[in-house]
């Protein structure tokens, strides 16, 4: 519409605990609160009553759910080593009538939870897992009734084996929560800068950082001023500094440039997802995306570039820091894997979308997420010889006869069939 604004829907909601619930018919009632946590999304005004389905997922896998009723039903979501983020994509398609995930919280980080809702909450003011609310309960708690219908989820959950499910008609339970709800919105910056060659300006590379942080949280020695410093203003300044070097080159690179600064990340990735439902260019026409967060910090001469196996973008990131040794800056694979960086910034919302991702990223530090990520820790002259490699890295891009490609198999994994 003419700005460099495009604003999202947020809701704030106050949840009504004394009207909300999970009641099996002929069985317990456990309250929302005490026995189990509305994490995201709306129960519709009437409840939500069907019968249950449990699915275990671990490391091994995922196995097609076609032969199990899940459209409609109350999905129990147990996991074993592998991560529900994996796995709640593909519930979801099954169209559940709301989705519970099964774990072993401690009683401390259950306390936590509990409390953010007896005040009021942000969510998405968009359609969340095809409109399923997602519930958390604790295995102690839900293990006797399964255990009625022929179900240890406990042994279940130590199976090695690929995401199961198992259909129980005989077991039905009813979801009740009552909310009140104020909508806002939220602003992602997009910029666009058009590619100098007519054959591929209609081609774009998205340039990536969130600019929201935690704001205002528990006080840390006195202070409750959570300055985000590294995480990820570092990564915002990197977008900007970009676009400045790309729009002072005389010829434009050839293929388009989009510079996109999102809110919601540390809600979970909020805006970059609405950005990717609604983008401002089709997606099948974005070749890649380089999303930087956090890259102020930590090493002088290193930068993880994650996802340097899953495309060619790899080999083209180490063909490009060969050619520039005087920035002194060497982009290794991640270092983490067991934390799956990969799946916690916004460059996962283009990834499974098809679009071919590097996510720059100098790590964690003792003032992640603290009071004390601040700007006089960042090493700014680091950091300027990162964007300057993410810049070569752009305009090796922009200007390839060849879009990037993916691995095969990692399309496979990680975008699958949604396009």
């Amino acid at each position: 519409d003419g700005n460099y604004i495009q604003r999202f829907p947020i809701t704030q909601q106050a949840l009504d605990l004394s009207q909300s619930r999970v009641r099996v018919t002929n069985g317990p009632t456990w309250d929302i609160g005490p026995d189990a946590l509305l994490l995201r999304g709306t129960v519709p005004s009437g409840g939500i009553t069907a019968p249950a389905v449990v699915a275990v997922a671990s490391e091994q896998g995922i196995n097609a759910l076609a032969d199990v009723p899940i459209a409609g039903a109350i999905v129990f979501l147990a996991g074993s080593g592998r991560s529900f983020s994996d796995v709640l994509p593909l519930i979801r398609e099954g169209n559940p009538g709301a989705i519970v995930q099964v774990t072993t919280s401690s009683d401390r980080r259950w306390q936590v939870m509990r409390s953010r809702l007896e005040g009021t909450r942000w969510v998405k003011g968009w359609a969340d897992f095809g409109g399923a609310p997602v519930l958390e309960i604790r295995e102690s708690t839900l293990a006797p009734v399964l255990e009625r219908h022929g179900v240890d989820i406990a042994r279940r959950t130590t199976d090695r084996g690929p995401l199961t499910a198992l259909a129980l008609p005989n077991l039905e339970l009813t979801i009740e929560a009552t909310l009140a709800e104020e909508r806002a919105t939220a602003p992602n910056v997009v910029g666009i800068l058009e590619g100098s060659d007519p054959s591929l300006t209609r081609e774009y590379i998205v340039f990536s950082g969130h600019m929201d942080h935690v704001g205002i949280g528990r006080p840390v020695n006195g202070d409750s001023i959570y300055n985000g410093a590294d995480d990820d203003a570092s990564g915002t300044v990197a977008v900007i500094e970009t676009a400045e070097a790309f729009a002072a080159l005389d010829p434009r690179p050839k293929r388009s440039m989009i510079f996109l600064a999102v809110s919601g990340e540390e809600r979970g990735m909020w805006g970059s997802e609405y950005y990717s439902l609604n983008p401002t260019v089709p997606l099948t026409q974005v070749v890649a995306n380089f999303n930087t967060d956090m890259i102020g910090r930590n090493w002088r001469d290193t930068i993880v570039a994650i996802g340097k196996e899953h495309s060619d973008l790899g080999k083209t990131l180490n063909r490009v820091s060969a050619r520039h040794p005087e920035l002194n800056m060497t982009a290794i694979d991640d270092i983490w894997p067991r934390e799956r960086f990969y799946f916690r910034s916004d460059h996962i919302n283009f990834a499974r979308n098809g679009v071919p991702i590097l996510f720059f990223f100098s790590g964690t530090h003792e003032d992640y997420h603290r009071p004390s990520d601040h700007v006089d820790l960042i090493d700014a002259e680091k950091e300027s010889r990162i964007v300057k490699l993410v810049f070569y890295l752009g305009l090796e891009v922009a200007d390839a006869a060849e879009r990037p490609r993916w691995d095969p198999e990692s399309y496979r994994q990680i975008v699958g069939d949604r396009n």
